[in-house]
């Protein structure tokens, strides 16, 4: 498993990237990066099939910690997965757009 900085992650995002956010409810309603599938990390083992067939799987949370711990889980799986350092926090400082309201 690896991590990629923010700009290595907004290129891929640009191209249309498999993202989830493993953050909770609270935090992804507050805001998140557009097209994110958001499944809480304590979710995550049990919701695998949610996430689609991706190349690589770029998993977020608020600021890469967590993260490391979704793209060890889907890569248990066999599926290629990175953790974005620098999280959502690291994408709003960029200047990056975000999107609010629930996912539910």
């Amino acid at each position: 498993m690896r991590e990629i900085d923010i700009e290595a992650f907004c290129t891929a995002w640009e191209t249309g990237a498999t993202v989830v956010d493993v953050r909770e409810d609270h935090e992804y309603e507050k805001e998140h990066i557009p097209g994110a599938l958001w499944i809480p990390l304590g979710e995550l083992g049990s919701r695998l099939s949610e996430v689609p067939d991706a190349e690589v799987v770029y998993v977020i949370c608020a600021s890469g910690r967590r993260s490391l711990s979704g793209a060890d889980i889907l890569e248990s799986t066999g599926r290629r997965a990175v953790s974005v350092a620098g999280g959502t926090a690291a994408w709003l400082q960029s200047g990056r757009p975000a999107e609010h309201g629930s996912a539910r």
